[in-house]
């Protein structure tokens, strides 16, 4: 199984070799509580991805701020594997 580092790199590399602009998003202080760990930009699509390692699950800050996102029409999507990213995209 892969480890939800290992995930996310295959994920921004797929980014990167696709063509999005994308960021990695550190947590620390004065961080938004809850923000995602990937944000991709795209032709007038913004993805924020949150990235699970299988079994992984979402924090409570993490609930609401998918809450807030999707409120205001937003994408946020929760990866486990490289395959939800492209599905996700295509």
């Amino acid at each position: 199984m892969l480890s939800e580092n290992e995930i996310k790199k295959q994920v921004k590399d797929y980014l990167n070799a696709t063509g999005w602009f994308n960021f990695h998003v550190l947590q620390g202080m004065g961080a938004y509580k809850g923000i995602p760990d990937i944000i991709a930009i795209k032709n007038n699509r913004v993805l924020f991805l949150e990235i699970k390692r299988p079994g992984g699950k979402q924090s409570e800050h993490q609930r609401q701020f998918q809450i807030f996102i999707e409120g205001h029409g937003g994408e946020y999507c929760i990866i486990k594997c490289l395959d939800d990213l492209i599905k996700i995209i295509l």
